[in-house]
């Protein structure tokens, strides 16, 4: 049976398996886990994605990432080709690192990110590499008990499926995880609809409608306009928001207004740049920011939402080409 495309929605979960090549170590030595993450860093701040969790084994790794605007397969991609890359120059070796594509199951996150969390940081109790997930290095697992809101992982959503108080969130994680492992490998996490979906019935059929190819629209609003939108409703000045002078706020303002001039016009980052007379790399991570910000911020997305509003109130919409 041929492959199915992969479905993307910003906010889609993914639990992305990637094995080595005929079974071959994917990492043999401490350099490769430090690289590997390093990389996975990197262009988590360039893509603005979620990691939930991660364990890399010698063989394989697991990942479970929520993404933004960027479709998983781009950072995929990117991570794996430069990871290959770089061992095969390292190591002296050429081929294929990984065995294929890697595996991708779109998840329902309400149900399972919890107990895929737990899943993954139990990888090296099942293959025996430890007795207890706390002593592996190379999982996410350590930063869990830390209890971080910042860094590699984003582990406070699921901490706060236990408990709003650290502390005790973090105990009842431990709890929960120490609790799954009598289960060994878990088949039904694989068990999956359509070769793609990690959920019941009703999540694959919402799923599937949500994302048929359906014409998207544009509105006709000069970037002019949604300046001045953008000053009233975050109450910034159109002085700063346009000013040369190297100003947070401004910064902060411009990349609200690439956003909403990239989503609801259609504006390319380019001609936001040429707008405001400046780089467009500094717009692309500017635009980056509010992306990352909405999944953080429930009090900014209502802003947002308000702007759109006022932004597109009795506006006429066209199909964008």
């Amino acid at each position: 049976m041929s492959r199915r495309p992969r479905i993307h929605y910003p906010g889609a979960l993914y639990h992305v398996i990637a094995r080595g090549n005929k079974v071959q170590k994917v990492f043999r030595e401490e350099q490769d886990y430090t690289l590997y993450l390093q990389f996975l860093k990197e262009y988590k701040d360039r893509y603005n994605f979620l990691l939930y969790a991660y364990v890399l084994m010698p063989t394989h790794l697991h990942l479970l990432i929520e993404v933004g605007q960027v479709p998983l397969s781009k950072v995929m991609q990117s991570l794996q080709f430069r990871y290959t890359r770089n061992y095969n120059l390292r190591h002296q070796s050429w081929g294929h690192l990984y065995q294929g594509r890697y595996r991708a199951i779109l998840c329902e996150k309400d149900s399972y990110l919890v107990e895929l969390s737990a899943y993954i940081h139990l990888n090296p109790v099942r293959a025996k590499l430890a007795k207890d997930p706390s002593q592996y290095r190379w999982s996410s697992y350590r930063e869990y008990l830390e209890g971080k809101s910042a860094g590699l992982v984003d582990s406070r959503f699921v901490l706060s499926q236990f408990s709003n108080i650290k502390g005790r969130a973090i105990r009842e994680y431990v709890r929960f995880v120490k609790g799954q492992m009598g289960f060994g490998h878990r088949d039904d996490l694989y068990q999956v609809s359509d070769q793609r979906f990690l959920g019941d019935e009703g999540f694959v059929d919402r799923v599937v409608s949500d994302r048929k190819d359906k014409p998207s629209y544009i509105y006709d609003i000069s970037l002019q306009e949604l300046v001045v939108h953008v000053s009233f409703v975050f109450g910034m000045p159109v002085e700063t928001v346009c000013g040369m002078t190297r100003n947070r706020e401004g910064a902060w303002g411009r990349a609200i207004v690439g956003y909403m001039g990239k989503k609801l016009c259609g504006y390319s980052i380019r001609s936001v740049a040429e707008y405001f007379h400046r780089d467009p790399v500094a717009i692309s991570r500017g635009i980056g920011k509010v992306e990352g910000r909405m999944g953080a911020d429930k009090r900014f997305q209502t802003r947002l939402r308000e702007l759109e509003g006022a932004v597109t109130l009795k506006r006429k919409r066209k199909i964008r080409n």
